[in-house]
């Protein structure tokens, strides 16, 4: 009997420790978290909620965050589509910066080849582009692989000139 005492004693104040430890202060009550605006609400002057000029809470502000935005460099992607243009886009995601494509046989050459391209960064930088080439029999050799990689940065650099933003 004793003991059941003394493990329900150990059991109860443990449970008060793990609930002391939740947290100091209550949370604050925040009023913009429970506004909602859209269509005629978001035009009126009295936005219940939220002050005029502010920017609301309509669910599409997930999509117009900071953290939403493409972060690939948009001349080693248009680069990359042109360079390898012989090449059948299998799929291609802007938002990741991954190209992959299927079997294809470049113009004057006897070879298919594929390619997977990753613009991992938005600077227009050797770093941000990594190319892996590869034929039927395997992966193609580093030469190869370093000339295409070449050819995308050089046309990278041609489209920045271009458009005027050196």
């Amino acid at each position: 009997m004793m003991l059941l005492s003394l493990n329900r004693a150990v059991i109860a104040i443990a449970g008060l420790g793990m609930l002391a430890a939740c947290g100091d202060e209550p949370p604050k009550f925040d009023p913009k978290a429970v506004a909602v605006e859209s269509g005629r609400e978001a035009k009126g002057p009295a936005r219940v909620g939220v002050a005029p000029g502010e920017p609301g809470g309509s669910i599409l502000e997930i999509f117009r965050g900071k953290d939403a935005g493409v972060k690939v460099n948009r001349h080693l992607w248009t680069a990359s589509l042109q360079v390898l243009d012989f090449l059948p886009i299998q799929s291609a995601d802007p938002f990741t910066g991954v190209i992959s494509t299927g079997y294809g046989v470049p113009p004057g050459g006897g070879r298919a080849y594929r390619a997977t391209i990753l613009i991992s960064d938005p600077a227009l930088d050797a770093r941000s582009l990594n190319v892996a080439l590869a034929t039927q029999s395997g992966p193609v050799d580093a030469g190869t692989q370093r000339a295409v990689e070449d050819a995308i940065l050089s046309r990278a650099r041609q489209l920045r000139i271009q458009s005027g933003k050196y």
